[in-house]
């Protein structure tokens, strides 16, 4: 009886380590969820629309607390949240994060430029804000070394400097009534989205553009799926761009670990926004 006793005690304990490790990955699970849902998610930049901000390769966080919560703030958008909770509305010049309309599956980044009410143009690529120009500077030109993640947008932006090949990009700092200030890429001439109607923003929508005027599909175009975005429903937001957390230019190698550190921009990683 005692031999019997002794052996099913290593069984049991074997089992109750099981038990506890499912706890333990049960409890990360919910930690996870809820720090992702409330807090801050990881978002990464795959296009070149909102250069000079953010390259491709930038790796961010966005705060969820900014504009409130709906399903959205949620991972793969579950529908535990009826509507907005703690609703807020952007500011002009925030950089936010969203679900793109039409179908609301892919997530989006984009500069605010009209909230509701406004009146939003573009002339010759300037934008026009409730019949006011917004002012716009020339500042030197944004010039960007060609790396994996970085090719140069136009065969003009494209030039070579001791051997080095870079892209060179006309830019300009915009400047909104509210005093926020950011960079603009100017690439081409003519352009569709250099000349629009007039755009009134309705009650609950945002007006959204890409820093990068001529290599941006935003609010200057009509919604289509995994293209332009038309206005964007104040529900959609996921949340603001916060913090660079990581940077990469592509040139790393999986099997080469000391590239891993040389890929890095390391300039890049702790800006805010």
């Amino acid at each position: 009886m005692s031999d019997q006793t002794s052996a099913s005690k290593p069984r049991k304990q074997k089992r109750s380590e099981t038990a506890d490790f499912m706890i333990f990955l049960l409890k990360l699970g919910i930690f996870v969820f809820l720090f992702r849902s409330f807090f801050a998610a990881p978002f990464n930049i795959p296009s070149e629309s909102m250069m000079p901000r953010l390259l491709v390769g930038d790796y961010l966080l966005v705060s969820k607390w900014s504009y409130g919560y709906s399903r959205y703030s949620l991972p793969f958008s579950v529908p535990l949240i009826p509507g907005r909770i703690l609703a807020s509305t952007p500011e002009r010049g925030d950089v936010v994060v969203f679900k793109a309309p039409p179908y609301q599956r892919q997530d989006y980044i984009k500069r605010v430029i009209g909230l509701p009410g406004d009146l939003i143009q573009v002339r010759d690529g300037q934008v026009i804000l409730n019949g006011a120009p917004v002012p716009r500077e020339r500042i030197a030109d944004f010039v960007l070394p060609e790396k994996p993640y970085n090719k140069c947008l136009t065969d003009a932006s494209m030039e070579t400097v001791a051997g080095v090949r870079q892209c060179r990009y006309t830019r300009y700092r915009e400047t909104l009534p509210n005093g926020k200030s950011y960079e603009v890429l100017d690439t081409t001439q003519g352009t569709a989205g250099d000349d629009t109607r007039v755009y009134t923003v309705p009650e609950g929508m945002l007006f959204l553009m890409g820093d990068n005027r001529d290599h941006s599909a935003d609010s200057r175009f009509p919604a289509r799926d995994g293209e332009a975005i038309g206005m964007v429903p104040e529900a959609n937001l996921v949340g603001r761009a916060w913090i660079s957390v990581f940077s990469t230019d592509g040139s790393a190698s999986w099997l080469l670990p000391w590239t891993w550190f040389t890929a890095a921009r390391w300039e890049r990683i702790g800006e805010r926004f």
